[in-house]
């Protein structure tokens, strides 16, 4: 029978030694939500993946979508003491943690495209890439029901997968490259321990399923400091941090949606 996906994470990434991620801490701060690098000495946005319905977006948002069900009796209101939730919170459509491409009918939206059609940046300057981009796309804060917007806090499989492909090609000695991997105290609901762990590039998928957390890991660094990436809790893309061959890389992927961030080098 085959490993189940978790167990192997945590069979090919134990725990790393004390004081691994010493480096980052002093070089980021807290990482709370993750730590966050500077350039070293380049840097690039990986974008998180959004989806859309093959017949386009619609006119009905998620959070239209959600008013009507308690309105039309087939499901029960929210209600906490005297407070409605339903009338009092804005369903957005997106959500927290991992993801991937959602089945058929569904079609992957590029970031490119959807500014283009409503005249957003991709990311607004000085802005980091979050719930504040695309504006015009929504209604009232709501993404169309016809569109699956990414999630925070984690990359989605399909990118994880590829960009760990990229990661691969361009490490010293590939899928041996010896790795660190670090899931954020808010991805795990643990503030008393540091969770760090160390492995091998090639076994990297694996810890998209770890099962402590519902989240790709918060960093994921080559033992060797070349290059670091982080998936900040609170963002719908990943920094990579590291040489200029790498981050061109990234940004020519044709599977990857990449840019880079000038105000966030």
């Amino acid at each position: 029978m085959p490993e189940e996906p978790g167990l192997l994470a945590s069979r090919w990434w134990p725990p790393a030694p004390p004081g691994a991620a010493d480096w980052l801490r002093e070089l980021c701060g807290d990482g709370l939500t993750g730590f966050m690098p500077p350039a070293m000495p380049d840097a690039v946005w990986v974008l998180n993946a959004m989806y859309e319905h093959q017949s386009g977006p619609g006119e009905v948002s998620h959070d239209d979508h959600h008013r009507a069900r308690p309105a039309d009796g087939s499901v029960q209101r929210h209600v906490v003491g005297d407070v409605d939730l339903d009338a009092e919170t804005i369903v957005t459509g997106g959500g927290l943690g991992r993801a991937r491409h959602p089945g058929p009918g569904r079609r992957r939206l590029r970031w490119a495209e959807l500014a283009r059609r409503t005249g957003d940046p991709v990311v607004p300057e000085g802005v980091l890439p979050c719930f504040r981009c695309f504006p015009s796309a929504k209604k009232g804060g709501s993404w169309p029901l016809g569109v699956v917007p990414p999630t925070e806090g984690s990359l989605d499989r399909e990118t994880w997968t590829r960009l760990i492909a990229v990661l691969t090609d361009h490490s010293p000695v590939g899928p041996d490259t010896p790795c660190l991997a670090y899931y954020s105290p808010l991805t795990r609901g643990d503030f008393d321990t540091l969770d760090v762990r160390a492995g091998r590039l090639g076994d990297a998928e694996a810890l998209y399923d770890c099962p402590e957390a519902d989240f790709s890991p918060s960093n994921l660094w080559a033992a060797d400091h070349s290059w670091v990436l982080c998936t900040d809790y609170d963002l719908w893309g990943t920094k990579v941090a590291g040489p200029p061959s790498l981050v061109e890389a990234v940004l020519h992927d044709p599977e990857l949606e990449a840019l880079r961030l000038p105000w966030a080098h």
